[in-house]
């Protein structure tokens, strides 16, 4: 599955850390993240990852261009929700795109965890089904 994997500055310890935990789970897919997300990633948790610009720079909207393209499979975001950012309009626009193409989100540590359990478990294996009914239909 192609997992995008974001986080505000105040968060990226916390998605460090949590891609550390699920090294193993994470290492079977294939990772995309936004600029310093992905540096710092890739860096300490020794994955390999596709990178964006950074969030500011246009990665949000990198990361939306391939959930409409059906080319993204689950998005871990984990927001600072007590901070403003200035491209605030980005982020909603991407929660809109995911929630308008049934990409699963989890924008804190919590539920990507139960996201990642449950990829581990196979069940969002319905992923696969939905894509490929979409490419027998073209």
């Amino acid at each position: 599955m192609n997992i995008a994997l974001i986080a505000h500055d105040e968060k990226k310890k916390d998605i460090i850390q949590f891609a550390v935990a699920y090294h193993h789970i994470l290492k079977g897919h294939t990772l995309f993240a936004t600029g310093t997300t992905g540096k710092r990633i890739s860096e300490e948790a020794d994955l390999t990852i596709h990178r964006f610009k950074s969030g500011p720079l246009g990665g949000d909207q990198q990361i939306g261009a391939k959930i409409a393209e059906d080319e993204m499979d689950m998005v871990l975001f984990f927001r600072d929700p007590l901070t403003a950012q200035p491209h605030e309009p980005d982020i909603t626009a991407l929660i809109r795109l995911c929630d308008v193409y049934q990409i699963p989100l989890a924008t804190n540590m919590a539920g990507a965890e139960i996201l990642v359990r449950a990829l581990d478990r196979g069940d969002l294996a319905w992923r696969s089904i939905v894509k490929d009914k979409k490419n027998n239909q073209e």
